[in-house]
């Protein structure tokens, strides 16, 4: 999403892919994650590309806006965002979406060999509005959210096959979609100050062309009991979405959503918070606050973005900040993993692993000239925890 300020939270209250579920379970209703040293050692020097990286990480440049793909005929869109990665084969296909309006907007794919080389780059979406975060599917389609007030939900095909609406999961500033192939539902966040957490609960798995979308309710505090409500109108005409249901709990500015088993996470930005919802047991509560990191400084600010790795790891991207990615182990420890230089006026967009989670995948969507024409797509190799 573009940079953006938020009222920050004066006061604390009371109280896609899947990681491994039990190493997040045992940790449940633990304090918010604390300063502690990067399971990978130290950042080295930045390299050539401006990346400070631990040592056995080496990154590259897949993509740079406006220009062709390496490897390819395709002119990559600019200000990319969310993302995900598919299986292919042996390989696997990274979508990209295009925070920009009009035929510029959608989302965009790059196709790999089991090696990492680019075969080609595709256009998957187009003409849809500031498309920011958004989700992969278990039947590998990916769902590119429109953050504008009456955004859509357009279900992708990285495979093949031309996208569709699905307004019946609801028309609000949408971020990330997380899906729950256990419960058979979606979890969805909303960009607004005031913005609530949802769920999307198809008539038919596998089928996003109608269904039921309910809100989170809940208290005030930082921690408790939830329920989920009904929203009466989904289209949020005349009345927003976020305004049909009394007591649907407030999150200041929702960003990325992570499902891991019983457990789903989302951020928000605009209190530099991560949460984390226990299904199991209808608890919620904070996993990650930068103002009850103790001592200081707090090392993640400008919470966005967010993916996992096959050891329960959760891979958190700044908006601003450092420009760095950080690590909540699941022992609720935060340190750094990378940290990119020169780019102050950019935000770290669309982490993703590949299938076998040695590559990380993510974007600077506005590079080092501060403009949504200069992003740059990355990717890190390197003997991630799996």
């Amino acid at each position: 999403m573009e940079r953006r300020t938020f009222l920050r939270a004066s006061a604390v209250g009371a109280g896609a892919v899947a990681f491994s579920g039990s190493l997040w379970q045992n940790a449940a209703l633990a304090a918010p994650a604390q300063n502690a040293p990067s399971p990978y050692g130290p950042l080295r020097t930045a390299d050539a590309n401006g990346i400070l990286l631990p040592a056995g990480f080496t990154s590259q440049i897949v993509a740079r806006s406006g220009q062709t793909v390496p490897g390819t005929s395709y002119t990559w869109h600019g200000a990319p965002d969310g993302g995900a990665c598919f299986a292919d084969g042996s390989g696997w296909i990274y979508v990209s979406n295009a925070e920009l309006d009009g035929a510029a907007g959608g989302a965009s794919a790059i196709r790999f060999t089991s090696g990492g080389a680019v075969t080609s780059a595709f256009r998957i979406l187009s003409g849809t509005a500031r498309n920011c975060a958004g989700g992969a599917t278990p039947w590998n389609t990916w769902l590119s959210c429109e953050e504008t007030d009456t955004g859509r939900v357009w279900e992708t095909y990285p495979f093949g096959g031309t996208a569709v609406a699905r307004p019946a999961m609801g028309r609000f500033t949408h971020e990330a979609a997380a899906a729950d192939p256990v419960r058979r539902v979606f979890y969805l966040t909303e960009d607004k100050s005031d913005g609530c957490f949802y769920r999307f609960v198809p008539s038919t798995w596998g089928d996003l062309s109608s269904g039921t979308l309910q809100v989170l309710r809940a208290g005030t505090a930082t921690s408790g009991s939830f329920t989920w409500a009904n929203v009466p109108d989904p289209d949020g005409s005349p009345t927003a979405t976020r305004q049909q249901v009394s007591g649907a709990k407030r999150f200041n500015g929702g960003e990325g959503c992570y499902n891991a088993d019983d457990t789903v996470w989302f951020t928000t930005k605009g209190d530099n918070r991560a949460w984390r919802v226990n299904l199991a047991d209808s608890t919620y509560e904070l996993a990650y606050d930068d103002n009850l990191v103790n001592p200081g400084p707090a090392p993640l600010t400008g919470v966005d973005n967010i993916t996992g790795a096959g050891s329960g790891d959760l891979y958190v991207a700044e908006d601003g900040g450092n420009m760095e990615i950080c690590m909540i182990t699941p022992d609720d420890k935060i340190s750094v993993f990378l940290r990119i230089n020169g780019q102050g006026s950019s935000e770290i967009t669309g982490p993703a692993f590949n299938p076998a989670g040695d590559r990380l995948y993510f974007s600077s969507q506005r590079g080092t000239s501060g403009s949504s024409s200069g992003g740059i797509t990355y990717c890190v190799t390197g003997p991630f925890r799996n």
